[in-house]
């Protein structure tokens, strides 16, 4: 395991830092380097490693979520609240709607095996959204109307939707019954993922507080810990109640960030946030290099033309529910335009429940598993490369550029 991990991360910011150079998004370095280094190619990393990726992905994830809700201004997402909440389910639906319509006339699937593959396809992906939202804060670009902030939020809850209607499908799939009860589930995950999130938040940020009125002071590298242990925990405690109740992790680990951020000083929360920024590089090659190992090429191709078409399409549908969602707000046409492109990319979710169909035994899980990989290729590095393109022109507060430049990944 080692050694794979050191080929991990070695050759995974060697290839990064190679399409860096070429003008191309880091990320597709470390796919390649995942597709390359994996078990259908060279076959070089340990099994054990692999073994365990989906939790070291997932670990990845959680990252990229506390250094989210630490750079979320709350008292700016106020300006967006409705288009925020808008944009955590209407572009996933328009999405799933694409699916259901022309995915049995593309795949001739039947509509609830369509509305599996649009459940799988219709989240946007955190993990490459996130981190360029959170620069924009710290530049301040786009966060004259809060944009950035609108869109962590939106992709956080977008993830939790997506996530739920997944496991609902697939559900119904297997048993061939509709049961209108189990759509319950979303709100319910929603609700106690933000109450609980709220509660471990403020418990914390008291701790933190206590300590300091003591002069026992806490150092903050000693809090970027005890976060990430309670975040791990909000993921297991999802995991616990699997089946029992419907609870969001994901959401919790923002929300818990966020009331931290509100209840600590500006530097405090400024330290939390840069200290979580130097994680993710790690973690980052982490995620996509292992992302890349779980890609079969030669089944991916299988999939041929008519995956293509469908991404598309796909995409075609979410962009449309990303312009109803921010409908009567200021944001000009550039900016919305933008907001579409940024909710393209693929990659994290799709990567984690992909499978599930096809280990489900359901008929359309070979085909759902192909697409996604597939949407995962073409539109995480395109996603990435667009945004980086056009955040310049699409964006009206040009005053920060510079501060993003400096920001960038060299």
């Amino acid at each position: 395991m080692i050694t794979s991990l050191a080929l991990i991360f070695i050759v995974g910011l060697a290839l990064a830092g190679i399409c860096h150079r070429l003008h191309l998004p880091r990320i597709v370095g470390m796919l390649l380097t995942g597709i390359v280094l994996g078990p259908y190619v060279l076959d070089v990393f340990d099994p054990s490693i692999l073994g365990i990726s989906d939790e070291l992905r997932r670990m990845a994830l959680i990252i990229i979520l506390i250094k989210a809700g630490l750079s979320l201004n709350l008292s700016d997402l106020k300006k967006v609240g409705r288009p925020a909440f808008l944009m955590g389910f209407l572009p996933a639906t328009c999405e799933i709607v694409g699916f259901l319509l022309c995915a049995p006339l593309i795949f001739g699937l039947s509509p609830l095996e369509a509305i599996v593959m649009g459940s799988v396809m219709a989240a946007a992906s955190p993990a490459i959204i996130v981190p360029r939202m959170t620069r924009f804060v710290d530049g301040h670009i786009g966060t004259k109307k809060s944009i950035p902030q609108m869109m962590i939020a939106g992709v956080s809850c977008d993830n939790v939707y997506v996530l739920v209607l997944c496991s609902t499908f697939v559900l119904m799939a297997q048993t061939g019954e509709v049961d209108a009860l189990s759509f319950l589930n979303i709100p319910v995950s929603i609700i106690s993922g933000a109450a609980v999130g709220m509660c471990v938040g403020f418990l914390l940020s008291s701790f933190f507080e206590v300590e300091y009125e003591h002069k026992h002071y806490i150092r903050n590298s000693m809090k970027v810990v005890i976060i990430l242990g309670f975040a791990f925990l909000l993921m297991a405690l999802e995991t616990w109640l699997e089946g029992r109740f419907s609870f969001s992790g994901l959401l919790a680990v923002v929300v818990m960030s966020c009331v931290i951020k509100i209840r600590s000083t500006d530097f405090v929360a400024q330290r939390l946030s840069e200290k979580y920024g130097k994680i993710w590089i790690a973690a980052e090659v982490i995620l996509f290099v292992l992302v890349g190992a779980a890609i079969d090429i030669n089944y991916t191709l299988s999939a041929g033309v008519g995956a293509l078409l469908m991404i598309a399409i796909g995409i075609a549908f979410r962009s449309a529910g990303v312009f109803l969602a921010l409908i009567k707000t200021p944001l000009t046409a550039n900016e919305r335009l933008f907001c579409a492109i940024a909710y393209m990319p693929k990659a994290t979710v799709q990567a984690a429940i992909a499978s599930v169909p096809l280990a489900a035994g359901l008929a359309c899980g070979q085909l759902v598993f192909s697409v996604a990989v597939l949407a995962i290729l073409i539109t995480a590095p395109l996603g990435e490369l667009l945004m980086d393109v056009t955040y310049k022109r699409l964006l009206s507060y040009e005053q920060a550029d510079a501060a993003l430049e400096d920001k960038k990944p060299s």
